[in-house]
């Protein structure tokens, strides 16, 4: 008898022994048929919902906003629903297929088709799960909305203004920055303004650490100094103070490319102003560096720019410390200096008019 002498308390039929499951309470007293009849493969619920923020997709889970960078919400619905459901814990060799169906702007239902096997009888099963899409604003959008900031990068030159260039470059390295911390998950960090303002740039920014941040990396480029000075502003809900931090960037009051005259000795073509500024003598070619003594850059005459450079003829060279050009308005033949760089097999050089004369600046500028 093959039979293992018990019966199915809800059809009566004989347990086959091969049926007996070792699980305690009376699911393991029914027969393979009325165990699957009773209990579903899948339990999916009613419905998913979904919190979405309108302004930057991230969505909400857990008890947090995550960015998804999604471009649409379809994988986010999947990925909802496969998290809402539960598969028996008896099945195995589960595996199931989704087809979503866009019904309008915010509702996607998914029909989700499973295959299993559950106490040797291969089943499948197929269920409906609408996935509503909340639309919201995250707090970080809020904020940004609000004109949340903590801290201000002052953007300034010392003798000087900055540059458009400067300007700009600045905004685009605290997107950068801003973008660096996105990427790893930091959703505390924004920009919340920039601000074209007489003398310079301001940029309004979410934290005082991201603050900082910011102005390092623009004096780590462009050289100088930042200082700092808090304000307070207001106090928390526990009565601590809040300040806002300013941080003041002053950059060298020259810039690379520029041509000045810091002693006399003959004009320098500025090449680095990270710490002391360096450059090239343009009379002799040698390497030129301000003294610790003249801090970050010397007191000095500007002379031009090495855009300012017009290509002229070479003429002669006279000796070794001298070569005859064209002058490239009045097309006299000038003697100049001749620095190291200069090659005296060259049909033509570039040649930069100003107040102290004429003078050959190096190829390329």
């Amino acid at each position: 008898m093959s039979g293992s002498g018990k019966f199915c308390p809800r059809c009566g039929d004989t347990i086959e022994r091969e049926e007996e499951i070792s699980r305690e309470g009376v699911d393991s007293a029914l027969c393979d048929s009325c165990y699957i009849d009773e209990y579903d493969l899948v339990d999916a619920p009613n419905r998913v919902e979904v919190r979405v923020c309108s302004q930057c997709g991230a969505v909400y889970r857990g008890n947090r906003w995550v960015d998804v960078g999604a471009e649409d919400y379809t994988d986010i619905a999947i990925e909802s629903v496969s998290e809402a459901l539960s598969v028996h814990v008896d099945a195995t060799s589960v595996s199931w297929q989704v087809a979503p169906e866009q019904v309008d702007t915010t509702t996607i239902r998914m029909h989700c088709q499973f295959s299993g096997v559950l106490r040797g009888t291969p089943i499948s099963e197929e269920v409906v799960v609408p996935v509503k899409m909340g639309r919201e604003t995250c707090e970080r959008c809020g904020r940004i909305a609000g004109g949340s900031y903590a801290s201000i990068v002052q953007v300034r030159a010392n003798k000087r203004d900055p540059s458009d260039e400067e300007c700009d470059r600045a905004g685009e390295i605290a997107h950068e920055l801003v973008d660096e911390l996105e990427s790893k998950g930091d959703r505390e960090a924004f920009v919340t303004q920039v601000t074209e303002v007489t003398g310079g740039l301001n940029i309004q920014l979410s934290t005082n650490r991201l603050g900082e941040q910011v102005a390092r990396r623009i004096v780590r480029e462009f050289g100088g100094t930042y200082s700092d000075y808090e304000t307070l502003v207001t106090e928390d809900s526990d009565g601590n103070e809040v300040y806002r931090v300013t941080y003041a960037v002053h950059l060298p009051p020259f810039k690379p490319g520029e041509i000045i005259d810091p002693d006399n000795d003959g004009p320098v073509l500025v090449e680095s102003v990270r710490g002391n500024l360096k450059g090239t003598r343009l009379t002799t070619g040698d390497h030129y560096e301000a003294s610790y003594e003249d801090g970050n850059a010397p007191d000095a005459d500007r002379l031009g720019l090495a855009t300012d450079g017009e290509e002229t003829t070479l003429v002669a060279v006279t000796d070794e410390h001298a070569v005859q050009v064209l002058h490239p308005s009045t097309y006299e033949t000038k003697t100049v200096a001749r620095p190291d760089y200069l090659d005296t097999d060259a049909n033509t050089v570039t040649v930069i008019d100003t107040q102290k004369g004429l003078f050959v600046l190096p190829d390329g500028e």
